[in-house]
């Protein structure tokens, strides 16, 4: 076994031996990490793997808190039908969508998927008789067998490690390997037969399918929902999460997601100026850590590698 695979066996233990802390602090703050770190990696499906800067994916963050309380508080289905229609609903979102984003490209197509996010928070915030309006949906209770905060916690530390198990295993694959190809090159990707479109709407189905798992998980976690989960602001924090972690980086993402969700939970309990030091972080971040927090780690782990 690869010691990449101990450290995050290692990581894994540590994250199922949290509660036994007791502290509610970092159970709340760990289920936050874990629900934006799957929806930052999801993200990087299109940014750090296809090439693709999306503006947009709140729309289908939202989406899926949306789908899962709807589908449980007005259609009635049970937890595990309308939990496995989140994903669903996030992949068809992203089907309609991404078949007019994918015919752009570099700014229009950045600026199409923020179009796009901004129309599904307009329908959200506008439609006061399905979705509540800016009131949003409340009471969106636990189902029975989870109950607690510990074992939401639990049933998102399983969520969360299937699906980026899975997310890994379609990066690592041929398939994964065609939209690093397109990412570098994609006239020449095209050029040998392979058709790069397709391949983009692929990637960005299944990364809505996951960003709206992670919106699901994040709306039973807050007991309600609002138009604000479908709002640009969502958007560009997870992709400073992105950023930050390291797009080059698998996992980077997930370390991004919980550096920044810890950082905004101390700034805030001090300084209302929040906004102004997260803009901070991203210049930083842009002009002296371009490969994030994980790139940085790993070139300078490379420097001190002793030579073969």
């Amino acid at each position: 076994m690869s010691r990449q695979n101990w450290v995050l066996i290692a990581v894994l233990v540590l994250l199922a031996l949290v509660p036994l802390t007791g502290s509610r602090y970092y159970v709340f703050l760990l289920t936050d990490v874990l629900i934006f770190g799957l929806f930052a990696v999801s993200l990087n499906l299109l940014l750090g793997y296809t090439g693709l800067v999306s503006f947009g994916q709140a729309a289908y963050f939202g989406i899926g808190a949306y789908a899962y309380a709807l589908l449980i508080k007005k259609a009635g289905l049970t937890f595990g039908v309308a939990f496995a229609l989140t994903g669903l609903s996030g992949a068809a979102a992203a089907l309609i969508i991404g078949f007019f984003c994918v015919r752009l490209t570099k700014i229009y197509f950045a600026m199409l998927t923020l179009a796009f996010s901004q129309i599904v928070w307009a329908i959200i915030f506008k439609w006061n008789s399905l979705t509540g309006g800016d009131t949003g949906i409340y009471g969106i209770d636990f189902p029975e067998f989870i109950g607690s905060k510990t074992k939401f916690y639990y049933f998102t530390l399983i969520v969360v490690v299937v699906s980026v198990f899975l997310l890994r295993r379609i990066v690592n694959s041929p398939f994964g390997r065609i939209l690093t190809t397109i990412r570098d090159n994609p006239e020449r990707t095209e050029s040998i037969g392979i058709n790069v479109k397709l391949f983009q709407l692929l990637a960005f189905i299944v990364s809505g399918f996951f960003s709206a798992i992670s919106g699901g998980l994040f709306a039973i976690f807050n007991h309600s929902i609002f138009p604000d989960f479908c709002y640009w602001p969502i958007s560009a924090e997870v992709l400073i999460m992105t950023l930050l972690g390291g797009m080059y980086s698998f996992f980077g993402p997930m370390v991004g997601a919980g550096v920044l969700l810890y950082l905004r939970l101390e700034v805030t309990s001090y300084t209302q100026y929040w906004p102004f030091i997260l803009g901070s972080i991203l210049v930083l971040l842009l002009f002296f850590f371009p490969g994030g927090i994980v790139g940085f780690f790993q070139d300078q782990i490379k420097k001190w590698r002793p030579s073969k």
